[in-house]
């Protein structure tokens, strides 16, 4: 029904219209929940519409079904980071609440959802600094769920357990993680990602609550009388030490020294869970390489628990056998009809000490007692000791059969009679290994009851003398309750006291041999001579191999070798000793005993290492033979026993951890070794990419990574990875070192190709512009769209966000690749472009400057570029106007990039910085087409004044006196402007270039100096005074010329100002109020010119220019001479009242006097 796909809204809606709590609405909201839990794209919209009915509800199907799948959106389902998040922050309200709730069902769900909400919350809330009543409400939650941990009310065990891990959940929120942003991971939010600064959330007080949070739970697991609880603990701390590897030292520390004393008052079987979760967690942490420090303290503490574990599993079966055993005792008056206590089978024939007190009945004793006294005297006496007491026990075994000794490990025959005679023993020898009868029971009986205990003893003293030989087995390999187990009515019969009287016992030959007599095990070797042994084993195969004769001429070394490892690997394998055990006595127990034999193993593997790692280069064929035999052993035994544990990567890591220190970088031996390895564990690839890293080194890591590439098809993702991420290591050597290597790949070989180019264009997206929220959704439906950013590329060395204003050598880390394949693929230079218009302008800005090498490269005739300058994207004018510039700035434009530059120019609406590069290759009538337009970009600033400049430069001609250019030669000369030409274009071209911009153009002439000079400024005045309609600017250039160059004054009064009186000036409002400063500006040498003009215009100008009257007055006053007659009507404009003919003092230099932009404004006001 899972892959049934049903309508989520429709099938919720039919769910709620059925009847509350029927089957038919379960059956629905499971038909959905299946459905979610394939497409779990619609939770959220279901879970949001759905949080209303948690509010104020009792009890219900619907509300237990709604907290289950709020629990699964957050927790389990495949949602994207982001939705995640928001399910949380929606339900926040709903299931604070619900922590109060009456129900201990609901309660104990909503704190497990709420070890998924506060990681969450905690890393939305570091970067929102707005959702300060959201941290509050959470905050709350979190005090009320820790008050469950350490409440004196009785609180529900479930409640409580889950609000332990809510806790340890919260100890690894507030404690710090890894402080490089670089390297963090969004999936473990800690105290690391939050700043500082932050408004609301205090680090420093969550750091100190983490620490006594944690201090809280090392307490409970060393107080808590709760077996669950402590379990649940440990568990929690796999996660701990692999998160914050800083606490590892804490945790070790803690489990060693961790013993059951709280849990006195549980059950065998809670301790034992409690033991076997802090062993499965140090044997888990001791096969980390970080950890090797503590090994030897790990293995003393599993060492001492194992005793432990022992000696709990002894004491409960002595305490279920007593509870099975019937009491000895029969009552007052009542036939004595007991069984007697199990003993010891061998002992019944066989000589025992001579006991101390041969006349004490200890059947009088109470049966727990003497079980008491039996276990008590058993662990008085070492494993040793006791084992040594037995043997002496067990000898007299053979003496004390009559004929040949049965002992069929010496190979002799048994013997030919068909009795076998048992010496009698006296009640000395038998009474320690025998009870006396009663007293009160009658001879007779007695009599035939010892006959009966010695036919019965002699048949079982054989099968003793074999099973009491195998070796002790471990109480946690065996389930105790079947090792208490009532014993056979035929052992049970009461010993007699009357053993003299019997002189012999006959056995039947026939009855021995069917026995299943073993050979004892032989006895145990010390360390040093197991190590001898297995030396000088090796020592013999080894040369024993030269005398081999083998098909491939090797002489028997792949032989010897082969012999070797699998010597090491299979001679001692955990769990094969246990053969006869049932399934259910080794699941129990649970890899006790299977540490000695690890220990073994490790001493033989440990011999062969330091054989290899002596002479590694010479004995790599070794170390391959054996790293491929650990493999295939570890994939053998793992479908046999799913708890064996990995040899091979251990010891493949061990030996590239001691071989990498000392490798040479030039070495070869290293990277053949991997590449002939069956499997590499990722902890040797992160040593790879270290090695990579290694300036001294990098050639072995990316030889070996290149090898892996193009001979390991199951290897290549691994070692694709990592060179796709070293291709964006911030150093430069690395970087391009890992570009090298993958640029062989592309256009040749696939799948690598492929990889490359997506790799590439994934760094590429990561430049473009975070979408606004109303462009997200759409993006999103947009398969050439941008990446949502939950799906953006992350690698170890890039930030996970690009930090803008983007630095220069953060853009280079995302593009160097690309620019690298663009030289063997140019289309990514289409996809370059397309992403550029949603850049950011600072990487727009770095773009630019790093394409200047790859574009210099390809040259101006490539066809892909010019192909993208023809059509490259909105949004992109910047780029291809700087691939333009590079194609120029060296040098002249080819013929067939002019051509293209006017094409666009013609056929787009470009900027008219495309014109620029090209410029100086134009025809003068294309020039004086396009100055318009170039001098239109002038907004006075700097730069674009300097650009204007440069274009001026260009389009002039160079025959001028004293005029030079760093431009190159023109083809033809006569197609440039010449200085007079530029300047009247500028001023007859004002409408269209905007007056703004033409008065910065004409003062950029001005300030060439060396090209506009007076000669030049007077031919064009001359020829613009010559128009019919006069410029505004006319007049404005005209006052410039005078201040900058005093020689042309004289012109400009006798021959400019009439010119311009005879046009009528004053008819022309502008241009009037120039010519009135330019006249105030060159005084007295304007004043004949001022006399020219009609009197109602020289009236105006004396009123609007009061400072010119007494000059003109006094002029005119010496013109008349003594005939001040013919000046009568100019004095009486001019006035004959002194105190109005008070000069005013012509303007100085650099006072402004004119600005034609503004008619009217006094001269004291206007700007230069």
């Amino acid at each position: 029904m899972a892959s049934q796909h049903v309508d989520p809204l429709q099938t919720l809606q039919a769910a709620l219209h059925k009847p509350t709590d029927s089957q038919e609405q379960a059956d629905l909201l499971a038909v959905l929940r299946e459905s979610l839990e394939v497409r779990p794209h619609p939770l959220p919209i279901i879970c949001a519409t759905l949080l209303s009915t948690l509010l104020n509800a009792g009890d219900s199907l619907l509300k237990r079904w709604v907290l289950d799948l709020i629990h699964f959106g957050i927790s389990r389902a495949t949602l994207s980071l982001e939705a995640r998040t928001q399910l949380a922050s929606q339900s926040l309200d709903v299931l604070a609440g619900l922590v109060h709730d009456p129900n201990p069902r609901a309660v104990k769900v909503t704190v497990e959802i709420f070890c998924g909400i506060y990681p969450l919350l905690f890393l939305f809330m570091c970067q929102n600094r707005n959702a300060r009543q959201q941290w509050e409400i959470l905050s709350q939650a979190k005090g009320r769920i820790l008050e469950f941990v350490w409440s004196p009310h009785t609180v529900h065990a479930g409640i409580r357990l889950a609000a332990v891990k809510f806790m340890q959940k919260v100890i690894l929120v507030q404690t710090r993680g890894v402080a490089d942003p670089r390297l963090q991971n969004k999936n473990d939010p800690n105290l690391s990602m939050c700043p500082g600064d932050h408004p609301f959330i205090s680090v420093t007080a969550l750091e100190a609550e983490g620490t006594r949070l944690l201090e809280t739970v090392l307490t409970m697991l060393y107080t808590n009388p709760n077996s669950d609880i402590v379990t649940a603990i440990v568990n929690s701390w796999a996660n701990f030490v692999k998160f914050r590897p800083t606490h590892i030292q804490l945790v070790v520390t803690s489990l060693t020294s961790w013993t059951p004393n709280s849990l006195v008052n549980q059950s065998f079987t809670s301790i034992r869970s409690a033991e076997k979760a802090v062993r499965i967690l140090l044997m888990h942490i001791s096969r980390w390489a970080s950890v090797a420090s503590f090994v030897p303290e790990i293995n003393r503490a599993l060492t001492e628990q194992a005793a432990r574990m022992d000696r709990a599993a002894a004491e409960e079966k002595t305490r279920r056998a007593i509870t099975k055993r019937p009491a000895l005792t029969p009552a007052p008056g009542e036939p004595s009809d007991a069984k007697r206590q199990k003993v010891d089978h061998a002992a019944v024939a066989v000589a025992a000490p001579t006991s101390t007190h041969p006349s004490f009945d200890f059947a009088s004793l109470p049966s727990n007692l003497v079980t008491d006294l039996i276990v008590g005297n058993l662990q008085a006496f070492s494993e040793a000791e006791l084992q040594s007491l037995v043997r002496a026990y067990r000898q007299p075994v053979t003496s004390a059969v009559t004929g040949t000794p049965v002992a069929t490990s010496s190979g002799a025959e048994l013997p030919s009679t068909s009795t076998l005679v048992v010496a009698p023993s006296t009640p000395q020898q038998n009474g320690s290994a025998r009870k006396s009868a009663p007293p009160t029971e009658p001879a007779a009986d007695r009599a035939k009851r010892a006959e009966a205990e010695a036919a019965a003893a002699a048949a079982a003293a054989a099968a003793a003398a074999s099973t009491q030989e195998e070796q002790a087995v471990d109480p946690l390999k065996m389930d105790i309750d079947d090792d208490v187990e009532e014993e056979s009515p035929a052992l049970t019969a009461e010993p007699s006291p009357e053993d003299d009287d019997a002189t012999a016992v006959t056995l039947d030959v026939k009855t021995l041999m069917s026995l299943d007599l073993k050979v004892p095990p032989p006895e145990p070797l010390d360390p040093a001579e197991v190590d001898a042994l297995i030396q000088s084993s090796i020592a013999r195969i080894r040369d024993s191999a030269s005398e081999v004769v083998t098909s491939d001429g090797n002489g028997g070394i792949e032989l010897w070798m082969l012999l070797v490892v699998r010597m090491v690997t299979r001679g001692v394998e955990p769990g094969k000793e246990g053969g006869g055990k049932g399934k259910e006595k080794m699941d129990d127990e649970d890899g006790e005993d299977a540490l000695a034999r690890y220990a073994e193993q490790d001493r033989l593997r440990t011999m062969l290492y330091n054989y290899i790692m002596e002479d590694f280069p010479s004995r790599t064929r070794l170390a391959i033979a054996w790293m491929n035999e650990e493999w295939y052993n570890d994939h053998k035994q793992r479908t046999e026993e799913e708890s064996w544990r990995q040899n091979y990567d251990t010891w493949l890591s061990q030996i590239v951890a001691t071989y990498l220190p000392g490798l040479d970088g030039k070495d070869r031996t290293f990277g053949r070794f991997l590449l002939d390895l069956p499997s590499v564990p990722q902890d040797v690839f992160q040593l790879m990419r270290e090695l990579c890293i290694d300036p001294d080194r990098m050639e072995v890591g990316f030889t070996t990574l290149r090898d892996f590439v193009n001979q390991r098809p199951t290897l290549r993702n691994d070692a694709m990875t990592i060179l796709l991420d070293l291709t964006t290591h911030p150093d430069k050597t690395t970087r391009g070192a890992a570009i090298l290597t993958l640029k062989r790949w592309v256009n040749d070989t696939q799948p690598m190709d492929g990889m490359v180019r997506e790799f590439a264009l994934q760094l590429l997206r990561r430049l473009q512009a975070r979408p606004s929220a109303e462009q997200k959704s759409a993006e999103i439906e947009d398969e050439e769209g941008q990446l949502p950013q939950e799906d953006l590329l992350q690698t170890p060395y890039l930030t996970e966000q690009l930090e803008l204003p983007a630095d220069k050598g953060q853009v280079l880390q995302h593009v160097e690749l690309l620019l690298a394949l663009s030289t063997k693929a140019p289309k990514f230079l289409d996809d370059l472009f397309s992403a550029y218009g949603e850049m950011d302008m600072s990487v727009q800005d770095a773009i630019q400057e790093l394409i200047t090498q790859l574009v210099r490269t390809l040259g101006p005739n490539h066809a892909k570029l010019l192909t993208i300058l023809r059509t490259f994207p909105p949004g992109a004018d910047s780029l291809a106007l700087r691939v333009l510039n590079i194609f120029t700035e060296n040098g002249r434009p080819p013929p067939q990039l002019l051509t293209l530059v006017k094409s666009l120019v013609a056929e787009r609406d470009l900027d008219a910085r495309f014109l620029i590069p090209v410029i100086s290759e134009l025809d003068k009538t294309e020039i004086v087409r396009h100055i318009p337009r170039l001098v239109g970009l002038l907004n006075n600033t700097p730069e674009r004044k300097q650009l204007v400049r440069s274009v001026f430069s260009s389009i002039l001609a160079q025959n001028q006196p004293g005029f030079s250019s760093s431009n190159a030669p023109r083809a033809k000369q006569s197609e440039q402007l010449t200085p007079a030409e530029l300047m009247v274009l500028l001023h007859l071209s004002e409408k269209d270039i905007g007056l703004k911009s033409a008065i910065e153009a004409v003062s950029i002439c001005f300030s060439m100096t060396d090209i506009f000079r007076a000669e030049v400024l007077a031919a064009v005045m001359q020829q613009i005074v010559d128009e019919p309609v006069l410029p505004t600017l006319f007049l404005r250039t005209v006052i410039q010329a005078v201040k900058t160059y005093k020689s042309l004054v004289g012109f400009v009064a006798t021959t400019l100002l009439s010119r311009l009186i005879t046009k009528k000036i004053w008819q022309n409002p502008p241009l009037w109020e120039g010519f009135i400063r330019c006249a105030m500006a060159i005084q007295p040498h304007s004043f004949n010119a001022l006399l020219q003009l009609p009197k109602e215009q020289l009236r105006e100008i004396v009123d609007k220019q009061p400072g010119l009257k007494a000059g003109l007055r006094e002029f005119v006053t010496k013109r008349a001479g003594g005939n001040r007659a013919r000046v009568a009507g100019l004095l009486d404009i001019f006035g004959e009242d002194p105190d109005s003919s008070a000069r005013v003092p012509p303007p100085q230099n650099g006072e402004v006097i004119m600005d034609s932009t503004a008619p009217g404004r006094p001269p004291q006001a206007a700007a230069a």
